[in-house]
């Protein structure tokens, strides 16, 4: 199921754009506010945002940007009456990934989300980030507040994969099979809680590394 958070302060078009897709099998999620959508944001990432430009409480641009710099991949398209030049290349400057004009025609706009999704499939990020960690794919390097850090390839693997989800708990079966038992081979649990208290002791305990106890962990920026 495609899960939507909507940041829309017209109660008119929220409910039509919700309404409808959620007939198409979406999940809709509507703020009528900038503040309450990075809240929502904080605790759990949706499969895309849409996003109007004047919120109540600041710009949609002001939030795009706020977006870009926890989450490079997080699918955002703008749902606005703002359709001069202009503020659709300031929209596309600020990490929009498409720019719809009201009015709209609402088969469309689904059309265009199914589209975004396919092409986001397609492609991965090599740079991770969250908070002051930043993890590089393609060199297989972790930085924590500028400076690189050494870490065992399991401390790696442990790293990106929680990073790949940010924003979701992933359990510690789900590390264990991932990482260790691949292969079929059994792992005693005690092999994460050490690689995880490792890991935590490399990066100086950072805050957005987040444990739920005896389920799992997760990542989650904090600023």
């Amino acid at each position: 199921m495609i899960e939507v958070y909507y940041a829309e302060d017209d109660e008119i078009i929220a409910k039509s754009v919700k309404e409808y897709l959620e007939q198409q099998n979406c999940k809709v999620t509507v703020f009528g506010a900038i503040v309450d959508i990075k809240k929502a944001l904080i605790n759990h990432l949706p499969t895309v945002i849409l996003l109007d430009w004047n919120m109540p409480d600041g710009q949609g641009n002001e939030l795009c940007r706020w977006i870009r710099d926890r989450w490079n991949d997080l699918p955002v398209i703008y749902l606005t009456v703002r359709g001069d030049s202009c503020d659709i290349v300031s929209g596309f400057q600020n990490g929009a990934d498409d720019y719809v004009v009201k009015p709209f025609d609402l088969a469309v706009l689904h059309s265009r989300i199914l589209a975004l999704l396919r092409r986001a499939k397609g492609t991965k990020a090599v740079k991770l980030s969250c908070d002051d960690l930043i993890l590089y794919k393609e060199k297989a390097a972790v930085y924590y507040q500028q400076k690189e850090v050494a870490v065992s390839q399991s401390e790696y693997q442990l790293l990106l994969l929680l990073l790949e989800n940010k924003g979701k708990t992933v359990t510690r079966r789900q590390l264990l099979e991932q990482i260790w038992d691949n292969s079929g081979n059994y792992v005693n649990d005690n092999t994460l809680t050490v690689t995880m208290k490792r890991l935590r002791e490399k990066l100086n305990h950072p805050l957005c590394l987040k444990t739920i106890r005896s389920f799992g962990y997760r990542m989650e920026d904090t600023k």
